[in-house]
């Protein structure tokens, strides 16, 4: 189990970028949901649902190699950054160029500044720590992305 939670954990190796793997980790994420777009059109409500699918496995593979490497948050450990970025997604009002480049830029944005309450997540138990900040970066992403939209800037 734990070469699994490893995997999922490091978003199939991204985690080992040995620069900005969270960078790496949302570019990954990017990347998959591009594909899954793509090839099957699904929208942006399917990111939301997306998301929700992985949170509970992101929780445990993230949990499972903290606990493993002894620190509170491996940066090896950037599942947490698909989660967030696939919720920061689901608020696209459509899907171009602009809206993929907004959405990595905002979640990267709120991801590092990690405002009000998203600062305080970090200190809940073990895996679900490492996941929630991420979690309400990406749903502070989704509202500017809904407004954005919403306005028709992208």
């Amino acid at each position: 189990m734990t070469a699994l939670a490893r995997i999922i954990a490091t978003w199939f190796g991204a985690g080992y970028t040995p620069k900005a793997p969270g960078t790496a980790g949302s570019l990954a994420a990017l990347a998959v949901a591009w594909v899954v777009h793509h090839y099957t059109g699904v929208q942006w409500g399917s990111f939301a649902y997306m998301a929700m699918l992985l949170f509970p496995l992101a929780v445990w593979s993230a949990h499972v190699v903290a606990r493993g490497s002894g620190l509170e948050d491996p940066q090896i450990v950037v599942v947490d950054e698909v989660v967030g970025q696939w919720l920061t997604l689901a608020g696209a009002a459509t899907l171009n160029w602009k809206s993929w480049l907004a959405a990595f830029m905002l979640f990267r944005l709120f991801d590092m500044w990690k405002p009000f309450p998203i600062r305080g997540m970090e200190r809940l138990p073990g895996g679900l720590g490492i996941v929630a900040d991420d979690a309400m970066a990406g749903v502070y992403g989704a509202l500017v992305m809904f407004a954005a939209g919403w306005f028709n800037l992208y």
